[in-house]
């Protein structure tokens, strides 16, 4: 046990080598940082939310730096195909005249894919990024191409200008391990802004990780416990948020029009092992699947007319569910 335990707080000193690596760029955001790298270790993929200038893009180039892991981003405008995305395939002529086809990779061969404002981009364009996300392949006419792991996809939309853009569909949000609001700085964030941004050099950013050891830790993750209350407590609150008669939570009943599928239970799990492994536990708690809860099941719950009609959002209805169940424990 003590051995684990030790294993457990050197994975998290590393962890929090990443962190400190990070903030020398990043101001504030530790709900932000910490969620992308769970989504990392848990191999997920996260959707930010959030208005321009808040950091998105910095956030990932910095990830990929302490971490010294291949970066691309793809900027999503309305003219993007799939093609430039994924690659596409190349005819060759050599000395002699010969013809072949080569594949040439696109963008989404890295370690660390930022899809900037997603929902820019045409549905078809958008579902190129499905396969590539869930099965971590390419395909190309009859060859599959594989991505190498740690394979991230960090997507971000702006909430304000909707008009011209192309909602996600449901079954592509739920592709997302976690979706994260990105929020204003306050003043004394705003402030060390200003000041770092005046400073004549930029700071250096060291590897505090290489691709090896995020797979290590990945692995650790795995093997961190989960006992029968805590894994429960997940699945009640994922049935919590689906509005079917008789078994429902009321609020779901009221307000939700279809509620988490189950892979918001596994979110919930598998972010919670992380997360544990970041505090340094072996165990999930009931504090963390809370926690989680937002980020986890926010894009997964689709509300009704009602909701929208009584000024409701994913987060307040999550919220009252939580409390809910707290007083039903």
């Amino acid at each position: 046990m003590l051995a684990r335990e030790s294993i457990a707080r050197s994975a998290t000193d590393l962890i929090d080598t990443v962190r400190r690596e990070i903030h020398k760029v990043i101001v504030g955001h530790q709900l932000v940082v910490d969620g992308v790298l769970n989504s990392l270790l848990a191999g997920g993929h996260v959707l930010l939310e959030g208005v321009p200038g808040l950091g998105k893009t910095t956030l990932l180039r910095t990830l990929g730096q302490a971490l010294h892991l291949d970066y691309s981003r793809i900027q999503f405008t309305p003219d993007l195909m799939p093609a430039d995305i994924l690659g596409s395939a190349v005819m060759d002529t050599n000395a002699a005249g010969a013809k072949t086809l080569r594949f040439e990779r696109g963008p989404v061969f890295a370690h660390l894919v930022l899809a900037d404002e997603i929902n820019r981009a045409t549905p078809r364009t958008q579902s190129a990024l499905l396969e590539a996300m869930q099965e971590k392949t390419v395909t190309s006419g009859t060859v599959t191409h594989a991505l190498e792991e740690p394979f991230l996809v960090m997507a971000t939309q702006n909430p304000l200008e909707m008009e011209g853009t192309y909602p996600l569909p449901e079954a592509q949000l739920d592709r997302f391990l976690l979706k994260i609001l990105v929020e204003y700085p306050d003043r004394d964030e705003l402030t060390a802004i200003i000041e770092r941004t005046a400073l004549p050099a930029k700071p250096t950013i060291g590897v505090a990780l290489d691709r090896q050891q995020i797979l290590e830790l990945r692995g650790m993750a795995s093997e961190i416990l989960v006992a029968p209350h805590v894994r429960d407590y997940a699945i009640s609150l994922v049935l919590a948020t689906q509005p079917n008669p008789g078994a429902a939570n009321s609020l779901a009943r009221q307000y939700i029009r279809y509620g988490s599928s189950p892979r918001g239970a596994q979110a919930l799990i598998l972010c919670g092992r992380v997360k544990a492994l970041m505090d340094g536990r072996l165990h999930v708690s009931a504090d963390d699947i809370r926690a989680l809860a937002l980020p986890a099941l926010r894009h997964r719950i689709i509300l009704n007319f009602d909701a929208h009609a009584d000024g409701r959002t994913e987060d307040d209805i999550l919220l009252e569910i939580l409390d809910s169940l707290r007083g039903a424990q």
